[in-house]
């Protein structure tokens, strides 16, 4: 499996990297085949949250871990400072507090890539980066990162980071996908559009997209007359994506693939360091993804498939 650098680590982060949201102690069954098998492909990263299933997400691979012993191998991305029904928590004690309860869940002392889940526009960086690098100086967090950041506040905070000696974000992850959404998918959430993207170009900030696969609007199973999906009807239908849709499977076509691993082609065929989390939930979905990492996109083919001029 193809692989990218994120500064910080030692070990390079595999370019799928396995979301977790479906995983509870009920399926932990499931969720031990799901892993091992990402890992037999290649797999070594793992995404997961303070707030995913009420923590049993980060339990179950915690659980995992400490049954494969495999700790040292297995690169975690957690995300932590969500906000609640009282507003936004982007502030350190909320900071402090999620990441000591995701670390005891997680059964390890610290975590690969911590990312914050969410961003509170009204506390200045500064405050969020001294607090960030208090973390990684005690070896709690190996590298920081922002989920659902503007490409501004981040540069923002990396600015303050180069100015005070300090470490700043060497990840962002916002949703990236083929499929561009007419509005946010979950409150709070950003999406990379052309701006962000030609920021990451400039910087070589590596980009893990989440819903990199627009939800499986690529798959077939959707189109202008099926109504029954209110959240993808909400987020995706517009004719721009439609038309996207018909763009991926007339490549398909072309390559000899599907559509679903033309629109994950797309993701990590851009000009920055980027992954996709994926979320597959038997052999044959990880299989898929595997080979839709695997197809080279040229630059105008990325860009004939996202730039939609409709008359």
């Amino acid at each position: 499996m193809k692989t990218i650098r994120v500064q910080g680590l030692e070990k390079p982060v595999s370019c799928l990297i396995q979301g977790s949201d479906f995983f509870t102690h009920e399926v932990y069954d499931k969720v031990c085949t799901v892993l091992d098998q990402f890992f037999a492909l290649g797999g070594n990263t793992i995404d997961t949250a303070f707030n995913y299933r009420g923590g049993q997400s980060e339990e179950t691979i915690g659980r995992w871990m400490q049954d494969r012993g495999n700790r040292k191998d297995v690169i975690i991305l957690t995300k932590g400072a969500h906000h609640d029904a009282n507003g936004p928590r982007v502030n350190p004690t909320a900071i402090a507090s999620d990441l000591a309860t995701s670390l005891g869940r997680l059964q390890t002392d610290y975590v690969d890539l911590y990312a914050l889940h969410r961003d509170d526009v009204n506390i200045p960086v500064s405050v969020i980066i001294d607090a960030l690098n208090e973390h990684i100086r005690a070896g709690r967090i190996l590298t920081i990162g922002a989920s659902n950041w503007s490409h501004t506040r981040l540069q923002e905070a990396n600015d303050y980071a180069a100015a005070n000696g300090l470490i700043g974000f060497t990840f962002s992850s916002p949703n990236l996908s083929l499929a561009k959404p007419n509005e946010a998918r979950w409150a709070g959430c950003v999406s990379a559009d052309t701006a962000t993207c030609e920021w990451h170009e400039k910087t070589q900030l590596p980009l893990l997209s989440w819903s990199s696969q627009a939800g499986g609007f690529f798959t077939g199973n959707f189109a202008p007359d099926k109504l029954e999906n209110a959240e993808m009807v909400r987020v995706y239908y517009s004719d721009a994506n439609w038309e996207r849709l018909r763009r991926a499977e007339e490549l398909a076509k072309k390559k000899g693939v599907s559509p679903i691993q033309i629109a994950l082609a797309y993701v990590l065929n851009q000009s920055f360091p980027s992954a996709a989390l994926i979320g597959a939930q038997n052999l044959a979905e990880q299989e898929s993804c595997l080979e839709g990492s695997q197809i080279k996109l040229t630059a105008d083919e990325v860009q004939w498939l996202e730039n939609v001029q409709l008359v």
